[in-house]
């Protein structure tokens, strides 16, 4: 059965060399426009990628290729919601994790992340918190599920499926989304220099990880991509709760 458009028969398959050109091609761009965006707090550059993460299944796809992916309907309501609970969940012991080892300095993940954040500073902040925390949380329910999970849960997920089985594909596609996460935090751009810090960037790598294994609990248990995307997007707007209404 053929996955890709005809303009690609012949010339492209689900495979390694295909997952592992993928992971170089989007993970390496993005890597860079986040490493940047740390710095300037402008993250429209990663924001384009991953709009073109989202159209690339219905650019080079045909609808077998998209199926094989998981774009269809969900087969369980339930693994949705459970999903969607189990992704904020993690979020949680995520922030409770950082705010137990690290409090509120910057080797705390959140607390990092946060300082990346554009806000204007001249607002009353506590009648404004929640209209950003509204902004914010929307957006971040939006671009990077949608795009990464049709990238890693998706089509990064599928090249090493026939030969890894599901969950040695998983494996795969946990462990290029979380070393990608070091650009969010481990690499650190702190009194205007690069560090690395090697202890918390470890730990925060091993938890995008556990983090992605849930995503792919999602779309397994409920059939579709959608679960992975939904799960993803409440851990993103868990995220941006406690960064508003605990570290900001």
């Amino acid at each position: 059965m053929g996955y890709f458009k005809k303009f690609l028969k012949g010339k492209l398959d689900f495979n390694w060399q295909l997952g592992i050109f993928l992971i170089l091609l989007l993970g390496i761009p993005r890597f860079i426009t986040v490493l940047q965006a740390n710095k300037t707090g402008n993250y429209q550059f990663t924001s384009i990628l991953f709009v073109i993460m989202w159209f690339l299944p219905y650019i080079f796809l045909n609808k077998a290729g998209r199926r094989a992916i998981g774009i269809r309907k969900p087969k369980s309501g339930l693994g949705i919601l459970i999903g969607i609970l189990a992704g904020g969940g993690f979020c949680a012991i995520v922030w409770l994790l950082g705010d137990m080892l690290y409090g509120t300095t910057v080797n705390n993940w959140l607390v990092y992340i946060s300082n990346s954040y554009s806000l204007p500073q001249d607002i009353d902040w506590e009648a404004q918190r929640f209209t950003f925390f509204m902004i914010f949380g929307i957006t971040s329910m939006i671009f990077s599920p949608i795009g990464e999970e049709l990238m890693y849960r998706g089509g990064i997920h599928r090249c090493f499926s026939d030969s890894l089985g599901e969950h040695g594909a998983s494996y795969v596609d946990s462990a290029a989304f979380a070393i990608t996460h070091l650009a969010h935090f481990g690499i650190l751009f702190v009194d205007n220099s690069w560090e690395f810090r090697v202890i918390p960037a470890l730990l925060w790598v091993i938890l995008m990880f556990l983090a992605s294994r849930i995503f792919f609990f999602a779309k397994q248990r409920s059939g579709s991509i959608l679960g992975a995307i939904l799960s993803h997007a409440g851990f993103n707007l868990t995220m941006t709760y406690f960064i508003f209404y605990h570290i900001l």
